[in-house]
C-alpha cells in the first residue's frame, strides 16, 4: 500500500480457503513480516483457516517497506492508514482487529490514537504506556541491558537494509556479547560508531520525565480513544508496569470488555520454562486459542461466552495454577470487588545482615530499638543481575549466590506454618542514608526452599538523591501472583546494585566511568525509622 504521503509499505496477506467475506488481523511490526511474531503467537496461516484475513506488515523503512524508519514517530499516522486501507481489501467485510506484542503492540496503540472506524478491537502484548516509566527507565533509573540489547538489534537490521556490511558485522557480534567493558556502560562505542542517529542516544539524554516522554508516549493519544482491549503480560517481562497501567486505565473509564492476561512469562517466549523454573504444563500459552475467541466475539459477533467470565486471568506461581479475578488487587485497601490487604514484615537485624543469612529477619512484630546494617558498593565488582524482569535472561533463577555476597543485605522469615498466597502490588520501605549525594536501592523478593535455595519472585529498583539524608525511600516491586506453601520461607535481598540490568550509579551525578565512587549505606532496621516490606496477601478461601 502507499501511506498518505506516497511511502510503499509492504504486507503478507494471509486468506482463509472459503468464499465470503471475513474480518481483518493486522500485524505492524518492524522485524521483518516473516516473522510475523511466531516466537510466541501461531503462524498467521492458522488464524486464516480459522476464518480471518490475515495482513503482516513491515513498518515504514523496515523489512522491505519504503521511507525512513524512526522509532515509533509514524506510527499513528500509517497505522490510521492501513487499518483503513486493510478494511478495504477484497474479501474484508470492514471489521478489523490488531495483535502482536512488543513493537507490535505499540503500534496497535498508535493505530488506536486516530480512532479509525474500521478498527473494532486490539490485543495489545508487554507494551509502553508511558514510556518512560514503563519502558526505558524504572525507579530513575535506566534499563541498560534491555534498551542496549533493543538498540543493537534495531541498528543491526538498519545497516542490513543500508547493506553496510561493516556496520552489520560489528554490531551482529556486538549482539551477542553486548560491549559492557566500555569505559562509560551506557555510552559504548559501537553505537555511536555505527548507529549515531538511534534513539538509543535520545532516551540517554532524557533522563528525566519530560515533554520529550509525554509526546511520544501512547498514554499522551490514548485519553479520548474507547475500544474493547485485550491485555497480555507476563510476570518476568520487562514491561509489565505498561501492561497493567493500561489496564487499570481502561478498566477504569472504559465502556467495553477490557480482560486481562498475566503469564509467569518473560518478554519472550511463553513457554512453562522461565529462567531456570519449569512452572508445569499449565503454563503453556492459551493465548492463540483466546485471542480467537476474543475476535470471533468482537469482529465477528459470535456469542462465546467469555462476557461471561471474570475478566482477569493470573497465573498462580508456585500452585502453578490459573486463577480468575474481577479486579485488580490493590495494596494498602480493598479494592471494590475483591478482599486483597497487605501484609507488613518488617526488618530485624543484628548489625550483621550483609554477613551471614541468619542475622537479618523478616517478622511480622516491629522491633523496639533501632539497629543499622552497613552496605559498601564498589563499582569496581558490582551486585550482578540476576534474571528477574529486568536481566537477560530474564525469568526465575536460584539467587543463592549473590545473597551470600557481602555488599546483599538479606532479611528472611521463619518457615512458614502455612501457605501464602500473594497477587498484586509489592513495597519494600526503607529508612537509609548514604555518604554519597546518590545512590541506588535494588530489592528482590525471593522464596526460599527448605535446602536454603532462593528463586527471585519479583524485583525492584530505585534511584536516590539526597543521599547525606536518612529518609524513608519507597521501593515499586513489579507486582507478582504466586503461592508460597508451608515450610518454604521469603527473603528479602537489598543491594545498591543491579548490574548490567540497570546503569549503575556513580554515587556523585557524574558520568559514570573513571569518576565513580565507593559508596556505603546505613539502613535502619526498628524503632521509628522500621524498614519493611508490605505484601498484598489474598485470604484463603
Amino acid at each position: 500500500m502507499l501511506t498518505r504521503d506516497g511511502v510503499r509499505l509492504d504486507a503478507d496477506i494471509y486468506r482463509p480457503d472459503a468464499e465470503g467475506k471475513f474480518p481483518v488481523l493486522l500485524m505492524r511490526q518492524p522485524y521483518g513480516r516473516a516473522i510475523a511474531s511466531t516466537v510466541v503467537y501461531a503462524h498467521p496461516s492458522w488464524y486464516a483457516a480459522h476464518g480471518y484475513i490475515v495482513v503482516i506488515q513491515d513498518v515504514r523503512g523496515r523489512g522491505t517497506s519504503q521511507g525512513e524508519f524512526k522509532l515509533f514517530a509514524h506510527e499513528i499516522e500509517d497505522g490510521e492508514y492501513t487499518v483503513k486501507w486493510a478494511a478495504n481489501l477484497p474479501g474484508s467485510n470492514g471489521n478489523v482487529g490488531m495483535y502482536g506484542f512488543s513493537y507490535q503492540g505499540m503500534t496497535q496503540l498508535y493505530a488506536a490514537a486516530a480512532k479509525p472506524s474500521a478498527l473494532k478491537t486490539i490485543c495489545p502484548a508487554m507494551i509502553g504506556y508511558d514510556l518512560y516509566t514503563d519502558w526505558a527507565y524504572e525507579g530513575g533509573a535506566f534499563c541498560l541491558q534491555s534498551n542496549l540489547a533493543w538498540a543493537i538489534q534495531l541498528a543491526t537490521e538498519t545497516a542490513r537494509i543500508r547493506k553496510d556490511e561493516k556496520a552489520y558485522q560489528a554490531l551482529f557480534a556486538a549482539s551477542h556479547n553486548l560491549p559492557l567493558h566500555d569505559p562509560i556502560p551506557t555510552d559504548p562505542e559501537i553505537l555511536k560508531n555505527f548507529a549515531p542517529d538511534s534513539f538509543y542516544h535520545e532516551w540517554l539524554a532524557h533522563s528525566q520525565p519530560d515533554k520529550y516522554w509525554e509526546k511520544l508516549s501512547p498514554k499522551r493519544h490514548l485519553k479520548n480513544v474507547d475500544l474493547p482491549m485485550f491485555h497480555i503480560g507476563g510476570w518476568f517481562d520487562t514491561y509489565l508496569r505498561g501492561t497493567l497501567n493500561l489496564y487499570k486505565d481502561m478498566a477504569a473509564r472504559s465502556a467495553y470488555r477490557q480482560q486481562l492476561l498475566v503469564g509467569p512469562w518473560a518478554h519472550l517466549p511463553w513457554n512453562r520454562k522461565v529462567g531456570a523454573v519449569d512452572f508445569g504444563v499449565n503454563a503453556g500459552s492459551p493465548v492463540d486459542r483466546m485471542q480467537l475467541c476474543w475476535f470471533d466475539q468482537f469482529l465477528k459477533g459470535v456469542d462465546t461466552g467469555l462476557l461471561n467470565e471474570l475478566p482477569i486471568s493470573l497465573f498462580e506461581m508456585g500452585s502453578n495454577l490459573w486463577q480468575r479475578f474481577p479486579t485488580l488487587f490493590k495494596l494498602n485497601g480493598r479494592s471494590a470487588e475483591s478482599s486483597s490487604a497487605s501484609l507488613s514484615y518488617f526488618l530485624s537485624t543484628t548489625g550483621l545482615a550483609s554477613i551471614s543469612e541468619g542475622e537479618g529477619i523478616l517478622t511480622t512484630t516491629c522491633p523496639e530499638t533501632s539497629t543499622d546494617d552497613v552496605l559498601v558498593h564498589d563499582p569496581w565488582r558490582p551486585v550482578p543481575s540476576l534474571g528477574g524482569h529486568a536481566g537477560i535472561p530474564a525469568g526465575c533463577f536460584d539467587r543463592t549466590h549473590i545473597d551470600c555476597r557481602s555488599d546483599v543485605l538479606t532479611y528472611t522469615t521463619e518457615p512458614l506454618e502455612t501457605d501464602l498466597s500473594l497477587a498484586g502490588d509489592v513495597v519494600v520501605e526503607v529508612y537509609c542514608m548514604s555518604d554519597k549525594p546518590s545512590y541506588d536501592l535494588c530489592a528482590v523478593l525471593s522464596e526460599v526452599y527448605p535446602d536454603g535455595r532462593a528463586y527471585n519472585l519479583t524485583q525492584g529498583y530505585l534511584r536516590c538523591s539526597d543521599g547525606t539524608h536518612r529518609i524513608k525511600r519507597t521501593i515499586q516491586l513489579q507486582p507478582t501472583c504466586v503461592k508460597i506453601p508451608i515450610g518454604h520461607a521469603f527473603r528479602l535481598s537489598l543491594s545498591a546494585a543491579c548490574f548490567p540490568a540497570y546503569a549503575m550509579n556513580p554515587g556523585n551525578n557524574s558520568a559514570f566511568g573513571i569518576d565513580a565512587e565507593i559508596i556505603t549505606l546505613m539502613v535502619s532496621c526498628g524503632g521509628e525509622s522500621s524498614s519493611q516490606i508490605l505484601l498484598p496477601v489474598v485470604p484463603s478461601s
